[in-house]
């Protein structure tokens, strides 16, 4: 291989690899269908102005259709008949470009009908990492999703 070969060899794997770091931490990285590594559910992420959002597209349904559950336990009762089907779960993010990650953000469990306060980052294997806390990221629960 001639040196400009290598050399031109190099300059393209450079420049594909640092594309692929940028990309990772871009802000809008984390836009789109993002499925849980259990494959219980999918949301898809959005952004509104400068705030990024999730909602729910699809989730594993037992008992009845997945369009019949809602809000129920929701602690504000006018909230407790909307659908869990299209309803946003994470509000508030906004990217972070010196920590590379999405912070600030309120995470919505249906389950329960609590908010956490979450941060959200990109692995280097391209997950998506979903960090749910109460007052101490280290009293916290993570959720790791792929992409859809």
């Amino acid at each position: 291989m001639s040196f400009y070969n290598r050399y031109f060899t190099t300059f393209l794997l450079f420049s594909l690899l640092s594309t692929i770091c940028v990309a990772q931490t871009a802000p809008d990285a984390i836009l789109g269908k993002w499925m849980t590594i259990s494959g219980n559910c999918m949301v898809e992420v959005y952004k509104q102005k400068e705030e990024f959002k999730a909602k729910v597209l699809w989730f594993k349904a037992t008992k009845k259709p997945m369009n019949k559950w809602t809000d129920d336990k929701n602690s504000n009762v006018a909230l407790r008949n909307r659908k869990l089907l299209g309803m946003d779960v994470v509000s508030g993010l906004r990217y972070d470009s010196d920590e590379k990650q999405w912070v600030d953000g309120v995470i919505y469990d249906a389950t329960t009908g609590k908010e956490w306060n979450s941060i959200v980052w990109l692995t280097k294997d391209n997950f998506l990492k979903v960090k749910g806390y109460w007052l101490f990221k280290f009293l916290s629960e993570t959720k790791t999703f792929k992409r859809a």
